[in-house]
């Protein structure tokens, strides 16, 4: 039996182009004689498509694509995800379901059983739990259906589900598992998948075809990386990362197991190709073409510019520097000498006139006070004006080059350098800023060295530098990392040995700027609790305030 599985990026709402996308690969996979081709998690009308689910008429789509693709399953059989109505009037609306599509015709669906309603998912806002467990007979095979988070409860030990689907089909003697997937990236996750994949092998013996979504839906980052499992526990194989693939399989061979594949998966270089690949395709899906951010001479700028010239092209991408009379020279030759290296457009547009122009306006109504926090932010508001009027009138979406730890501690300006479409690097602490700006340069200079190496500043005031306001980014990054994380409250991390006051400090000023998170641009997620939808935090608590 030959199995084919296609690793396809889709795109939300967009039936037409999705089914075109699965019927190319159908057309393929027949003239490759292949028998059951697979394709992902609500392929139809692409993941998550959240309240889309709400109208009819979206059901309607999706149901109209399934049937437009049963009559393609001839002298070949489909595996696909996608939405099914519940004809009971009790529970939810629909099931989250993998059918199987042979000979013209619709020959069983299998409902997803485990919904997960945690982090980034809320499928039980949408659909219904399986109750009912059955395989699929095809060519003298008997075939296991099971969509994603159902393979995540091995031998029911997840504690947030009272039901192991696999267990319940395994009396059935299925000759092989079939899992529909839309598993998004984090940097951690593809070794997690790995490993609970060989668990299920372990358990029960038997090869599994698991086919994952690949492509970006706003901040959620699908990696592909599709897995096939043999009975032995090795990878069969694995399927690229963060890229379009189809590939073909002999049941026979995965069975024996002999085959082992597996990639590398360096964490930086993954992060980087989520990022790159996660602003093309929110451009790409949008319809747009070009970015403009702000170049300071910062290593947040500088890595931001070099990923979206990475993925949009050097001629898409406009940098405009914006030097105040407290900008240094080397931060605006550094600025300079990285648009010539990336060989992208840039502009200088000094802001000091603007500035004066606002503090002379104001000087009434500031008469008597010092200067402060007031005067920083209104260059970085200035600086935000002449970016948001140069993408109205070109066209250019405003990249956001904020870091994790700045967003977290409200190190930031909103209407200021908080502005912008996408935010980019708001789920990498600023260490892991530096160690991506390593990564970009390791085969030969393309941020300034200079950038790299001088100590972060806003440059808002004279001299100015990050560590006037903030502890040094290694201790400020760990404590975060722990509280964001790991969920560690205070005590935890005061006991790990992290100075009382600090940690106070810190936690409260990342609590009492979550009014700033709610108003920022969506954060490409890269980590296992990025600031977004998959952290949700209310903006008057008094912990820790």
């Amino acid at each position: 039996m030959k199995i084919a599985i296609a690793q396809l990026n889709y795109h939300i709402g967009n039936f037409e182009g999705n089914v075109n996308k699965m019927k190319l690969a159908i057309e393929k996979a027949k003239r490759d004689s292949v028998d059951i081709i697979c394709f992902s998690e609500l392929a139809t009308c692409g993941y998550p498509p959240r309240d889309f689910l709400e109208f009819k008429d979206f059901i309607g789509l999706c149901e109209k694509a399934i049937t437009d693709l049963a009559a393609l399953a001839q002298d070949i059989a489909i595996v696909i995800g996608s939405p099914a109505v519940n004809p009971v009037p009790e529970g939810k609306d629909l099931f989250n379901s993998a059918y199987f599509l042979a000979d013209g015709k619709i020959q069983y669906v299998q409902h997803k059983a485990l919904l997960p309603t945690y982090d980034v998912f809320d499928e039980y806002r949408y659909f219904e739990p399986a109750s009912k467990f059955e395989i699929v007979n095809y060519k003298g095979k008997k075939i296991a259906l099971s969509v994603c988070e159902d393979i995540w409860n091995i031998g029911n030990e997840n504690p947030l589900y009272t039901i192991c689907p696999l267990d319940e089909m395994m009396p059935m003697k299925p000759d092989f598992v079939i899992n529909v997937s839309a598993s998004p990236f984090t940097f951690t996750h593809a070794q997690n998948r790995i490993d609970v994949l060989k668990a299920n092998v372990s358990k029960y013996k038997i090869p599994i075809f698991y086919v994952n979504h690949v492509g970006a839906q706003t901040e959620l980052i699908f990696d592909g990386g599709s897995l096939v499992i043999s009975p032995n526990g090795n990878i069969f194989d694995e399927m690229p990362y963060f890229e379009e693939s189809f590939k073909i399989y002999k049941l026979e061979e995965v069975s024996e197991g002999k085959q082992s594949k597996e990639q590398e998966k360096e964490k930086i270089k993954l992060i980087h190709d989520a990022l790159v690949l996660g602003i093309k395709d929110y451009f790409g899906k949008l319809g747009f073409t070009k970015a403009i951010l702000g170049l300071s001479g910062g290593i947040d700028s500088a890595v931001t510019a070099v990923l979206a010239a990475r993925a949009l092209g050097e001629d898409n991408v406009r940098g405009l520097l914006m030097p105040s009379q407290y900008s240094s020279d080397h931060s605006v030759n550094d600025a300079r000498q990285l648009a010539k290296n990336l060989g992208c457009q840039y502009d200088i547009i000094p802001i000091e006139n603007i500035y004066q122009s606002f503090a002379s306006t104001l000087e009434q109504q500031f008469l008597g006070t010092k200067a402060d926090v007031a005067e920083e932010n209104i260059q970085a508001r200035a600086r935000g004006m002449l970016l948001m009027a140069m993408s109205n009138k070109f066209g250019n979406i405003l990249l956001n080059t904020s870091n994790k730890s700045e967003m977290a501690v409200g190190y930031g300006t909103l209407y200021g350098d908080m502005c912008g479409g996408l935010s980019v690097l708001g789920d990498l602490y600023k260490m892991e800023v530096f160690a991506l700006a390593e990564y970009i340069n390791k085969d030969g200079e393309v941020i300034p060295q200079n950038t790299i190496s001088k100590p972060p500043s806003a440059e808002l005031r004279p001299d100015q530098k990050d560590s006037d306001s903030l502890p040094p980014y290694e201790i400020l990054d760990e404590i975060l990392f722990q509280y964001i994380e790991n969920r560690k409250g205070p005590a935890e991390l005061i006991a790990m040995g992290h100075d009382e006051k600090l940690v106070k400090r810190i936690l409260r000023m990342v609590n009492i700027n979550e009014f700033k998170r709610y108003q920022t641009a969506p954060v490409l997620r890269v980590s296992t609790k990025a600031f977004g939808m998959g952290r949700r935090m209310p903006i008057v608590g008094k912990y820790l305030s």
